[in-house]
């Protein structure tokens, strides 16, 4: 769009009447249209009048057409409020307008279908949802003994017949942390965690903490933290502060107004603002006062002061400010001069010429995120709102394939994943079923480079992850999860983060492909219920319902960040997503759907109320899916030569290999790494296995040592082995005058060279590396003695499992840089 005038300045035409001035002169936002958008908390405008009144709108997809009802989209409904609806949420049983004007002028009473049942409350839900544990009605009147018998208590999925030790019983039969009992914050459903808790009384000289404990009074406001709440130094002003021109401070420790010093009046008790050798002198008048750039002088000394864009270094010499240190100088890219910064945009942004910050060119992006019975849609420019997946049983989590304008979403009461594309999702029968037989499935993230589903299942404490068709698929991780929640990719370096908000919850990194895996954080975190990257800045956020925040870290952990902390702003957050400056969550205690300013944590507004049970949310834009080489298709091989999945490895260096094969659960990897074998589960048990092998000798193999990945069991410790199907050969004709030797500690790689006639590979294990029987995209080693032609005996050697369940962080075995065992 051109905006004209003397700038000739142009800017993208979708912010042509976004409701924000992009010109200079505002022509952007000049004769458009009654029914186009304008901002909700700035103006409503009036057609019949023709004038804006500065008028809160009542809700924040209001546009300036919805003021009459010929504004409203053909086949909507305008509530009272003037907000827009789909027809499908009138007379539905639901207050979806806010202010129950869709809920008018229904028929009475409300007649549902024979294959539904009618709430108490005159909602209609399917019949087949009656009985089955999980409350559909809002008054749980599908669920109660007159229609399904028992004691009609309403169904809470925590609820146990034994809590554990570490637990408390809440009133309603929920299990919870014992130690979250009378800790200020109710997280039983009734609240009962927080009755009848000790009211503690503090002496008149203590301070009572927000939890109750009391400390000594000298200990408020002293800058250390005393309270477990911290709540000692909420709201400290320390009084005896005296700082800026305005003050001064006598040598006493008593704070004067600065117009009181050298006025031939004792104002401090010392005298000290009326000495007579400084009054009348101006010390900037010789050398500047030693100042660098500007010298202040004052009533008592003087003051040396920096321009804009410097910093005082010292307190005479000035110096450059970086301001990129601020994580808030720019949206997306800073660039430091001296004196000055500059702000820049990534590939695919443009800078706004007013507000300064990056804005995506493209197509208007949108809001997905689950309502528990259905899925719906929100433009975020036109602020359109409609429903995309409708008669779902407990959507819980989605994701999307951008490209090919597809939705993938978890249903936790069926116990599946499906998928559908965008425009045909609303019609059930194009719905397609495509992982089944979970347990209870919380994440789902899509690899859209190499065509991957990966997710999260909280019932069996498991990632996962299938082909995008569902034709292969293998668990991937399985140690060491204890609840397991969202999960999100980077399929650009091979990535994947998950949370886990169990007893000791934490947010973890590993290869797309299993390998690698490090916790990035543990400290300070309780609920990460929800993850999201944020692709441009290189940033991982997470929200954390327990401690009512919202936070990040880079994708290495470091550089941690609060961007919102409120117990009232942030009450049962579940999931996040973040695009441009914004971030947007859920929240299941509010019923709610928010956006505030990312840099900033201000900003905050309502994009959808009056919800059932909203989950989880992503954004709809192409530059959040950026595209890349799928690295299991490079070449004329087709997957990788991959016999089952091929998944994507991380990029750690440039030696990092681009793709790894993996084969189904029971199954290992063959000697090509392409192939599959039958697993370890497969053979018959041995005991455990020998501490390992001296470099120097030859690989023999022991009567205790457990068969690995592709070898057979061995019943007696013969030297000699017949091949079998299962047994395969790892040999190389290594002619080099060196002896390589590798350890494996938990695992770690040791490379050593010394000098020997043969060329020899020995390998030992620890009895650590011993119960490590879990499925790995990696094969599983093989330990025997190969008899080679003409009756002579092949050097022997033994590959172990290259990877493990729980690797070093600070190990990488396959990236050919030799690397020293880490002391633990």
């Amino acid at each position: 769009f051109d905006c004209g005038g003397s700038t000739n300045k142009c800017v993208s035409l979708s912010w042509r009447c976004d409701g924000e001035k992009d010109c200079e002169n505002g022509a952007d936002e000049e004769d458009c249209a009654s029914g186009e958008f304008v901002k909700a908390e700035t103006f409503s405008c009036s057609k019949e009048q023709g004038q804006c009144c500065p008028t809160r709108c009542p809700h924040l997809f209001l546009s300036a057409g919805t003021l009459d009802a010929k504004a409203c989209p053909s086949g909507e409904f305008m509530c009272s409020n003037r907000k827009c609806l789909a027809t499908v949420y009138v007379c539905d049983g639901d207050d979806d307008c806010g202010d129950g004007s869709d809920e008018l002028k229904c028929t009475s009473p409300l007649t549902c279908g024979p294959n539904h049942l009618r709430c108490n409350t005159s909602e209609c839900v399917p019949l087949m949802w009656s009985c089955d544990g999980d409350p559909d009605c809002s008054d749980s009147s599908d669920e109660g003994p007159e229609r399904c018998g028992g004691d009609g208590v309403p169904y809470l999925p925590n609820r146990r017949t034994n809590c554990t030790a570490g637990e408390f019983r809440c009133a309603n039969g929920e299990c919870v942390r014992l130690t979250w009992k009378c800790d200020g914050d109710p997280d039983c459903k009734d609240k009962s965690d927080e009755s009848d808790c000790p009211l503690l009384t503090c002496r008149p000289d203590e301070f009572q903490c927000g939890d109750g404990s009391c400390i000594h009074g000298t200990k408020q406001c002293n800058k250390v933290h005393d309270c477990p709440d911290h709540s000692d130094e909420s709201g400290c002003v320390n009084a005896t502060k005296c700082e800026g021109p305005l003050k001064f401070l006598c040598k006493n420790g008593e704070c004067i107004d600065s117009s009181k010093v050298c006025d031939s009046v004792k104002d401090c008790k010392d005298r000290s603002d009326e000495p007579k050798k400084e009054c009348g002198l101006n010390e900037c008048m010789i050398n500047n006062g030693g100042c660098s750039h500007v010298c202040m002088d004052r009533p008592i000394g003087f003051e040396c002061q920096c321009p804009t864009g410097y910093q005082l270094l010292d307190k005479k010499t000035c110096g450059d400010i970086d301001e990129c240190e601020n994580p808030d100088a720019c949206s997306q890219i800073c660039i430091n001069y001296k004196g000055d910064f500059k702000c820049e945009c990534y590939e695919g942004y443009e800078m706004d010429p007013v507000t300064k910050t990056c804005k995506a060119e493209g197509k208007s992006p949108y809001l997905l995120f689950t309502n528990r019975h259905e899925i719906r849609r929100i433009d975020l420019v036109k602020r359109d709102y409609n429903q995309v997946v409708s008669t779902q049983k407990n959507a819980v989590a989605l994701d999307l394939d951008v490209a090919n304008n597809r939705i993938f979403w978890c249903d936790r009461f069926h116990r599946k994943i499906y998928s559908a594309f965008i425009h045909e999702a609303s019609d059930p029968s194009q719905q397609v079923p495509l992982v089944d037989s979970l347990q209870a499935p919380v994440g789902l993230a899509l690899d859209w480079l190499q065509h991957n589903l990966y997710w999260t299942d909280s019932g069996d404490k498991s990632i996962s992850v299938a082909s995008v068709d569902a034709t292969k698929r293998r668990v991937l991780i399985n140690t060491d999860l204890s609840e397991p929640r969202a999960i999100a990719l980077d399929p650009h370096h091979g990535f994947m983060y998950w949370s886990d908000w169990g007893t000791r919850a934490k947010i973890e990194k590993a290869g797309m492909n299993g390998v690698d895996r490090q916790v990035l954080v543990a400290d300070n975190i309780e609920w990460p219920n929800g993850i999201t990257l944020d692709v441009a800045n290189r940033r991982l956020y997470w929200v954390d319902s327990k401690l009512h925040l919202i936070a990040s870290v880079d994708l290495n952990g470091a550089h941690r960040r609060t961007h919102m902390s409120s117990a009232e702003r942030l009450g049962h957050p579940y999931a996040l997503a973040v695009f441009e400056d914004r971030i947007y969550w859920t929240d299941r205690d509010r019923a709610a759907v928010f956006m505030a300013n990312r840099l900033t944590g201000q900003d905050i507004h309502t994009l959808a109320e009056n919800l059932n049970d909203p989950h989880d949310i992503v954004v709809f834009h192409q530059l959040l899916q950026p595209q890349g080489p799928d690295s299991c298709n490079l070449g004329s091989v087709a997957n990788g030569g991959c016999e089952y999945l091929c998944l994507k490895a991380p990029q750690i260096t440039e030696h990092s290999p681009k793709y790894t094969c993996a084969c189904p659960d029971g199954q290992d990897l063959g000697p090509d790494m392409r192939g599959c074998v039958p697993g370890e589960s497969d053979m018959t048990p041995t005991s455990s296995p020998p501490t390992g092998f001296t470099p120097g000798t030859r690989a023999t193999v022991a009567e205790d040592f457990p068969p690995p990945s592709g070898a057979v069991s061995q019943a007696d410790a013969t030297p000699h082995l017949t091949t079998a199907p299962s047994v395969y050969l790892v040999w190389r004709n290594w002619r080099r005058n060196s002896t390589k030797s590798m350890n494996f500690d938990n695992p770690v790689y040791r490379k050593t060279t010394g000098e020997g006639e043969e060329d020899e590979i020995h390998i030992g294990r620890t009895d650590g590396m011993g119960h490590h029987t879990h499925h790995h995209p990696y094969p599983q080693g093989v330990n025997m003695g190969v008899v080679g032609a003409g009756g002579g005996t092949c050097p022997q050697f033994i590959a172990l499992p290259l990877g493990g369940s729980m690797p070093d962080p600070g190990t990488h075995w396959y990236t050919e840089q030799p690397m020293l065992s880490t002391a633990k």
